[in-house]
């Protein structure tokens, strides 16, 4: 029941065919191809700071981070990220621009990945010095095009940031690494208006064959920049575009982490941790929904195993959505309702002690699929 992707076959209106793209190597982290897509964060902290950025990194690892972009602007930041990569569980991604320099520093001091503008850098002899310490150091690139950063003649080419003009950045910077005869790149073409982002992406989606990291930059706060990327990301990634992600948000790193997974599970395109379904509550409710809910949230953070828990407040949808889930509680009034496991009535309980219950509940339910898991996975390596 955790895993609705495997439902396509019998719902055909859930299924999602992905755009077929070749597959780079971010580090252990496969990129394109039938690959997941992967989740992406950016460190905030002073590169400087190892010890600081490092405790960051660790919060986004945690959070289920994939792969985590640190900023190398000067040649102390990329002194210390020598540091950073050599502790960090996740493979690193260099956030390079305009000198060359630091794309060597940061590929010879441990980063998966340099995220530069080939364009930008200076002559193709500098490129070529980049491009050479990548190949020497196991780096993969990705072209990163922002709207607020188009070339001077391009905005005087086409008169404004467009898809048209972000496209042709892009393939630009791509050919500088295609004529140098390297392929391990991928693009990403980023504007904070969703609309110009969708356009540009579903542009370049059909001119190269590359994975693309896609991102609706410079989002905005929390709750508006996630409605804003899960507009824009949601779209392109319903549509099968989109190799990996980063949510740009004005907020916690790990924020953007958590946003991603949720855009992804509503697609069923990722699968991590509980995915809660709630009623939004009415007079009808058995219990206090949205308190029980934003405490469970809290409780259940620690299990990474995905799984579906639905909690409603009354039996008009209750039992309905308890069916589909793999564990469910559902208001019946009088102080109690029922739970229900695997779609079926397992004992009622008493609101008191609810919360302590469901949280229990889950975790054996996350124990039985690890171990359902693990065991599938040593049949498999024996045969």
């Amino acid at each position: 029941m955790s895993d609705h992707s495997e439902l396509g076959h019998i719902r055909p209106w859930r299924h999602i065919e992905r755009r077929k793209s070749r597959q780079i190597m971010v580090g252990s982290v496969p990129v394109g191809g039938d690959a997941p897509i992967s989740v992406q964060s950016m460190t905030n902290t002073p590169t400087t700071d190892a010890a600081a950025t490092l405790e960051q990194i660790r919060q986004l690892e945690e959070a289920g981070a994939d792969i985590v972009r640190v900023s190398c602007p000067d040649e102390e930041s990329t002194a210390a990220f020598r540091t950073i990569a050599r502790e960090a569980r996740v493979p690193l991604v260099a956030d390079i621009h305009f000198h060359y320099k630091r794309g060597i520093e940061a590929a010879q001091a441990g980063a998966a990945c340099l995220r530069i503008n080939p364009g930008n850098i200076g002559s193709i002899e500098r490129v070529k010095e980049v491009v050479q310490a990548a190949r020497d150091h196991g780096c993969s690139m990705r072209i990163g095009v922002n709207a607020g950063s188009l070339e001077k003649e391009l905005l005087e080419k086409y008169g404004e940031p467009c898809p048209d003009a972000m496209v042709e950045s892009a393939l630009n910077h791509a050919r500088i690494l295609q004529d140098l005869d390297f392929h391990e790149f991928k693009i990403s073409v980023k504007a904070s208006d969703p609309f110009l982002t969708v356009a540009a992406y579903q542009q370049l989606a059909d001119a190269i064959d590359c994975p693309l990291h896609l991102g609706v930059t410079e989002a905005g706060p929390l709750r508006t920049g996630t409605i804003k990327s899960a507009i824009g990301m949601g779209n392109m990634l319903w549509s099968g575009i989109g190799d990996t992600i980063r949510v740009s948000l004005a907020a916690d790193p790990v924020e953007e982490i958590k946003v991603g997974f949720d855009i992804l599970k509503s697609l069923g395109l990722r699968h991590r941790g509980v995915n809660i379904i709630a009623c939004p509550s009415c007079a009808r409710q058995g219990f206090n929904v949205i308190e029980t809910v934003g405490i469970l949230e809290e409780r259940l953070a620690h299990v990474s195993t995905a799984m579906s828990l639905s909690i409603i407040g009354c039996v008009v949808n209750g039992p309905g959505e308890a069916l589909y889930t793999d564990i469910g509680f559902t208001g019946g009034g009088k102080g109690a309702g029922m739970v229900y496991l695997n779609g079926k009535i397992a004992h009622k309980q008493a609101n008191e002690g609810m919360i302590d219950e469901i949280v229990a509940q889950v975790e054996a339910k996350a124990a039985e699929l690890d171990a359902a898991r693990a065991a599938a996975i040593a049949l498999n390596a024996a045969e």
